[in-house]
């Protein structure tokens, strides 16, 4: 599934990184810049991360030793009024809310990633539907 806005300056910085995780890194990044092409990309806290107008919406967590990669949905930086209920429906169960606002879905293989991929299309979808 090859994508043509993969950001160079991205592509870059995670080869440089060598990365152990690098696979699935690269299939998530796929995926996500696929599902919705209102999304650039770019790097915040040292990892890939997606954005609709300058907006913040979902940010990769590569830090090792941990064996996986998380993808954390979240409405930017700027704390906002907390919502009384979760602001998208996850009927896959891959997201772990830490907010109404705020969530994470954890991948620990690329298989996980691939048997995935399209509840995590529809995640994406979802939350950037919801939260733009």
């Amino acid at each position: 599934m090859p994508t043509n806005n993969l950001n160079k300056d991205v592509t870059t910085f995670m080869n440089a990184l060598n990365h152990p995780f690098s696979n699935e890194i690269e299939a998530l990044r796929t995926i996500i810049l696929n599902a919705n092409a209102s999304l650039t990309e770019n790097i915040k806290w040292n990892a890939p991360n997606y954005s609709v107008n300058n907006e913040d919406r979902i940010t990769m967590r590569i830090n090792p030793p941990k064996q996986q990669v998380q993808l954390i949905f979240h409405r930017g930086a700027k704390v906002k009024e907390q919502p009384a209920t979760p602001i998208i429906t996850d009927s896959s169960g891959l997201l772990t809310w830490k907010e109404n606002d705020r969530a994470i879905a954890t991948f620990k293989t690329i298989t996980d990633i691939e048997k995935h991929t399209p509840h995590l299309i529809t995640l994406i979808n979802n939350w950037i539907n919801a939260t733009t």
